[in-house]
């Protein structure tokens, strides 16, 4: 049983046989799983996996695929332009103090925010497509300290902190905010969980991609993508992990 995929918030898409089932991993839920070898997660095509056994992960030069979009300055990378619809242009706060500015079809704004674990967003522009709204986040990256993407890691580095409110204001006082968000993921962290990959212990819950777990005393947060093209086995290992306490150092 391979992880081949995961849905944020939900849980894994595991495949075996070709078959592709989902594994439930919402707060409260369980999961008692050993990680066996990793290799290409192949593809899922038509609701059947296609099995690759090429010893790259999460996939191999085939099977890995590019969202030519997330590079787009306006400059459609594509053969042929189709973003034509109502772009959002959007700012997000990961705490404690990294800004961000993106784009997103208008429809998806609150999924996509939630999708990366943003504390705080604001919608500021709309654009007709999508091509004019890259072409304002183009100009924008960079400036005044605004990022167009945020690792998974520093996102881990902001996990159970505050958001800095007066960059956050003082950000938004250059705008005119359509609509504001603030996301609580309902994880009540004391502290920083600790970086690790694994498939058991309780579901705290997610945030963004990043699947947060109680284990042996301890929270841990896994990044969901780095399961992807794990066997998983039944024989949960008893290693000792690290322990989580005063993760957040200095």
């Amino acid at each position: 049983m391979q992880v081949v995929g995961y849905e944020t918030g939900e849980g894994l898409y595991v495949a075996s046989g070709g078959s592709v089932e989902f594994v439930d991993a919402t707060a409260g839920t369980e999961i008692a799983f050993g990680l066996g070898e990793r290799r290409c997660a192949g593809t899922v095509h038509d609701g059947e996996h296609v099995a690759c056994d090429d010893a790259d992960a999460p996939y191999c030069d085939a099977h890995g695929s590019v969202w030519v979009c997330a590079r787009c300055t306006g400059t459609c990378l594509k053969d042929e332009m189709d973003c034509h619809e109502e772009h959002a242009m959007y700012i997000a706060a990961f705490a404690p103090d990294v800004l961000k500015v993106g784009v997103t079809r208008l429809w998806r704004l609150e999924t996509r925010l939630r999708e990366q674990g943003a504390d705080r967003a604001a919608h500021v522009r709309t654009f007709p497509d999508g091509r004019i709204a890259r072409e304002f986040e183009a100009e924008l990256a960079g400036q005044d300290d605004l990022v167009d993407r945020v690792r998974v890691p520093t996102k881990l580095a902001g996990f159970g902190r505050d958001v800095d409110e007066a960059a956050w204001e003082e950000l938004l006082d250059r705008f005119d905010p359509i609509e504001r968000f603030a996301f609580d993921y309902g994880l009540d962290l004391d502290e920083r969980p600790v970086a690790e990959t694994m498939a058991a212990g309780t579901v705290r819950g997610w945030k963004g991609r990043v699947l947060v777990v109680d284990r042996g005393g301890s929270t841990y947060a896994v990044d969901a993508r780095d399961l992807v093209g794990y066997e998983l086995t039944d024989d949960v290992p008893e290693r000792e992990l690290q322990s989580s306490l005063g993760a957040f150092g200095g």
